[in-house]
């Protein structure tokens, strides 16, 4: 399995060029592929991209100067250059499809020689993980000549050219960086930023600024972390979650301990029993009763509108802390925050006070509004464990009588069917739960496993499952069912989110007639 993950995450040959030799990135609006975009954008880098979709996050791309192609096509890779040659002696103009009319044929010697200068010129084509070696436009890339790069290899470039910070762990990486990021923002360090959720203090996934420190996600899913070696390094957990790539939590704990022993530095989370065992970080955090972290919380009070705690480092006690974030796993993360401040010499009223500000990332427990007296939030969560935390956090929401209704989307079929067991019993803090079938995320349909033998597997641990497998369904059911005082909890890294839209403005006009007089 890892010699595989290997092969998937190789790079090109060479090192990524930031001269200004242009960027062509295939599947653009990827979230993590977008931001270092951006990065490029910024430092006035000419980039080009295309995706099958495009959104908000490309419409971004576009204003800042990117140039977005909505189609994956093989001519796309020609749009910084003056001219190439595809194929023999015949040069393409820019613009020009293949089957359109063509210039006269040059002598050999001279077609040669604008080869070799459309080499030179060609774009440094960027892939992530997710893209096939039959992409016509990987093909192209071979074809001319291109340097082509995994996603994680231009990351690494761009960490090497600042003091590098990168946020490794299987959950909490997007909350932990955004919160990291947030604190070095108030503190005026003006950090460079790259992490995989979009954050409305930079408004957006990606942050350019001029200071030294660049901060970014290290993604575990495809093992490129091993990539980085940063000066700080943070590993908020370890656990199994891409099965698709790691045959077992041996090969999980093999790529991170790789990275460990790349950083200068190392804060991770003492609560995590893997990483407890396997590493030997720096610097520890924890907020479990009697925690022997280097940063400990006592006094922890878990609210319904944030969390308050009393921070305390290597015994001494530093202060107060408060949150407007819900739940353990968000103070856990606040933790690596205050110990990564702490580390670069912030004073600790400078941390809090920017904790306290933080209101989280996009689809991190992002609450999308209240119509008719129901809460509508929206939440990654699609690991059996962020599933828990997630409701654990909701349950302090649900006070007299409010109710959690649970919609998910289980994501991808190997992982559905790996925890299946876990996701049994993943749900005990909602008083409803809906599920729906499986977002495939690329992978072929399984006769192993299906979003009803999910639902199954649900109901014989929770009294309240309801199976919908389309979204429209999903949609139906919960326009008869949703009530006020309900928290509509919507989970997944699917589509499932595209639905809160439409139910909210159904609701929204139920309130408006109630309102009405008779």
């Amino acid at each position: 399995m890892l010699s595989d993950l290997k092969k998937d995450i190789e790079g090109g040959d060479g090192e990524v060029d930031f001269s200004g030799r242009p960027f062509h990135f295939i599947g653009i609006g990827g979230i993590g592929m977008s931001a270092i975009a951006s990065v490029l954008l910024d430092q006035k880098i000419l980039v080009s991209g295309s995706d099958k979709t495009l959104n908000h996050i490309t419409q971004r791309l576009q204003q800042q100067g990117a140039h977005i192609f909505d189609a994956q096509a093989a001519d796309n890779l020609t749009v910084f250059l003056p001219s190439s040659t595809v194929s023999g002696e015949t040069p393409i103009q820019v613009g020009v499809s293949p089957g359109a009319a063509q210039p006269h044929r040059t002598d050999n010697a001279h077609s040669a020689r604008r080869n070799a200068a459309a080499q030179q010129m060609a774009p440094q084509v960027i892939c992530s993980t997710a893209i096939s070696k039959s992409n016509s436009e990987y093909q192209a890339a071979l074809s001319l000549g291109c340097p082509v790069f995994h996603r994680s290899d231009v990351l690494a470039g761009l960490m090497r050219r600042y003091r590098g910070i990168a946020v490794a762990g299987t959950h909490g990486k997007t909350t932990t960086s955004s919160m990291m990021g947030y604190v070095l923002l108030k503190a005026g360090l003006d950090p460079t930023i790259v992490v995989g959720g979009e954050v409305r203090a930079w408004q957006g996934n990606a942050r350019t600024g001029k200071g030294a420190y660049l901060l970014a996600e290290a993604d575990e899913s495809d093992g490129s972390l091993v990539k980085l070696s940063p000066q700080i390094g943070v590993i908020t957990n370890v656990e199994l979650d891409h099965p698709d790539h790691y045959a077992s939590i041996d090969d999980v704990v093999r790529i991170f301990r790789q990275f460990s022993q790349q950083c200068q530095i190392l804060i991770a989370c003492a609560d995590c029993e893997t990483v407890s065992k396997a590493l030997s970080p720096t610097t520890t955090y924890g907020v479990e009763p009697g925690s022997q972290a280097d940063y400990v919380a006592t006094n922890i009070d878990y609210g319904d509108r944030g969390t308050q705690a009393i921070i305390w480092e290597h015994g001494q006690q530093l202060g107060k802390l408060e949150l407007q974030v819900l739940g353990a796993h968000n103070l856990s993360n606040s933790m690596a925050a205050v110990a990564l401040g702490r580390l670069l010499g912030l004073p600790f009223d400078l941390i809090a006070e920017a904790l306290s500000e933080f209101e989280g990332a996009r689809r991190r427990y992002e609450l999308r509004g209240q119509v008719n007296q129901i809460t509508f939030v929206d939440d990654y969560a699609h690991h059996p464990s962020e599933i828990r935390a997630t409701l654990a956090a909701a349950s302090l929401q649900a006070q007299a009588g409010r109710r959690i209704v649970a919609i998910f989307q289980p994501h991808r079929y190997s992982r559905t069917l790996t925890f299946l067991a876990e996701f049994s019993h993943a749900f005990q803090n909602a008083h409803q739960v809906v599920l729906t079938d499986i977002y495939a995320a690329g992978e072929p349909v399984s006769a192993h496993i299906n979003g009803e033998m999910l639902a199954s597997a649900v109901q014989a641990n929770h009294s309240c499952v309801v199976y919908r497998p389309s979204l429209p369904e999903v949609v139906s059911y919960l326009k008869d069912t949703l009530r006020p005082g309900d928290v509509a909890l919507f989970l997944g890294a699917g589509n499932l989110n595209q639905v809160i839209p439409e139910l909210m403005a159904f609701y929204q006009q139920q309130d408006v007639k109630a309102s009405l007089p008779l």
